[in-house]
C-alpha cells in the first residue's frame, strides 16, 4: 500500500482533529497533515496552491458544521475550482450528523466518495488510505 502524501482535514473541532491527527501518524500511512478550522480557509489554500501538486491534499476529511464557510459551502466551491486543480482530490464527509437528508444529500455529490459519521475508527482510516 502506498503511503498517502499529504491528507486534508478540514474541521473546526480542535480535539476531533487532534485525536484523528494522533490517530493518523499512528498508521504511519501519511506524510503530511493540514488542517484547516473552516472551509474558506481551506478553499483559500487550494486556490493559491492549485498548481503545487506536493501541496495539494489526496485526501480531504471534511465536516459539515463550522463556522465562516461550513462543509456544504465548502463543496459548491470546490466543484467550481475542481477543474483548475492540478490533482483530483478524494473528499470523505465526516460528520456527526446522523440526518438522513445530509447523507443522501451528501451522496448525490459525485465529488464525495462518502459520508462517515463521527467518530471515525483507525480501521476506517486504513480502509480510506488502501482504496487511494
Amino acid at each position: 500500500m502506498n503511503k498517502v502524501k499529504t491528507l486534508g482535514i478540514v474541521d473546526d473541532d480542535k480535539i476531533y482533529t487532534f485525536l484523528v491527527k494522533k490517530t493518523i501518524e499512528v498508521t504511519n500511512l501519511v506524510d503530511m497533515i493540514k488542517i484547516f478550522d473552516n472551509g474558506l480557509h481551506a478553499i483559500d489554500f487550494l486556490k493559491k496552491n492549485a498548481d503545487n501538486l506536493d501541496s495539494l491534499p489526496e485526501i480531504i476529511l471534511l465536516d459539515l458544521s463550522m463556522p465562516v464557510l461550513d462543509g456544504w459551502g465548502f463543496l459548491e466551491e470546490y466543484i467550481l475550482l475542481s477543474p483548475k486543480l492540478g490533482r483530483n482530490i478524494t473528499i470523505y464527509i465526516i460528520s456527526s450528523s446522523i440526518s438522513p437528508y445530509d447523507i443522501a444529500k451528501a451522496k448525490s455529490i459525485s465529488l464525495v466518495t462518502d459520508f462517515i459519521i463521527k467518530p471515525i475508527s483507525k480501521e476506517k482510516l486504513i480502509e480510506i488510505f488502501k482504496e487511494l
